[in-house]
């Protein structure tokens, strides 16, 4: 009986020292996770980008190029342009006026490429609800969706099946070739024939008729890329009264 009750006793020691360590290692844990709650709310918060911020409550935060791009403070003499295709690109990009992203509209059907960079004038609307397109002469290829200072130097009367869709010629305000460059009349005449056979040519094999005119000066492009300003200044504000 002594034996048995010697090792009851020396039981009861062994079982009394496991729970006191188990409720110090508990109490110690119980410690860290406190003081690692109040250190994280005593830490200083970092600010959240806007944008951020707003994507978690908004469907779609990118800007738009048309509407959030200013046309800039020299138009319409020198204007921003959006590129949509570049100088030598036969596949034909465009702008998706709902997203705001430059799509493939589709890949030319004729063996022709863009001869320059391609593009728009945002805040600008022309008669065909588009912005006022561009063609921009400078020595090097443009990535799609990238925005450039231009000078417009003439503008292009088009008209692509039955409606009037004209362009106008710009160089790159910022391409030491091109920056001095301030009429069509500057350019040599081959240059503007390369131009002209392209928007003749580029549609043929979609049986789409396109008809180019007589290029006009600068005077008369700055006074149309005008124009598309005051109409879409108009279209802004019947929007906000609707």
């Amino acid at each position: 009986m002594p034996f048995i009750a010697l090792v009851f006793f020396f039981f009861f020691l062994y079982l009394r020292s496991m729970l006191l360590q188990l409720f110090l290692w508990r109490r110690g844990r119980n410690m860290s996770k406190e003081n690692e709650t109040a250190s994280r709310e005593n830490r200083p918060v970092p600010r959240l980008n806007e944008r951020i911020l707003s994507s978690l409550s908004r469907k779609s935060v990118a800007a738009h190029p048309w509407h959030d791009l200013e046309i800039g403070p020299g138009a319409p003499a020198v204007f921003n342009v959006v590129v949509e295709i570049t100088k030598g690109s036969k596949v034909k990009y465009e702008l998706d006026k709902k997203t705001g992203l430059i799509k493939v509209d589709r890949v030319l059907y004729s063996s022709v490429v863009y001869p320059h960079n391609y593009g728009f004038i945002p805040r600008t609307l022309c008669e065909d609800n588009d912005p006022m397109d561009v063609l921009v002469l400078m020595q090097e290829p443009v990535l799609p969706g990238c925005f450039l200072q231009a000078r417009a130097i003439g503008l292009m009367p088009m008209i692509d099946q039955g409606e009037k869709d004209d362009k106008i010629i710009a160089v790159c305000a910022n391409d030491p070739e091109f920056h001095h460059y301030n009429d069509l009349n500057e350019l040599s005449p081959h240059r503007l024939a390369e131009i002209r056979r392209f928007f003749q040519d580029y549609k043929k094999n979609e049986n789409k008729e396109v008809a180019v005119n007589e290029f006009l000066p600068a005077d008369t492009a700055r006074e149309a890329i005008q124009y598309s300003m005051d109409l879409y200044a108009q279209y802004i504000l019947q929007s906000l009264r609707q």
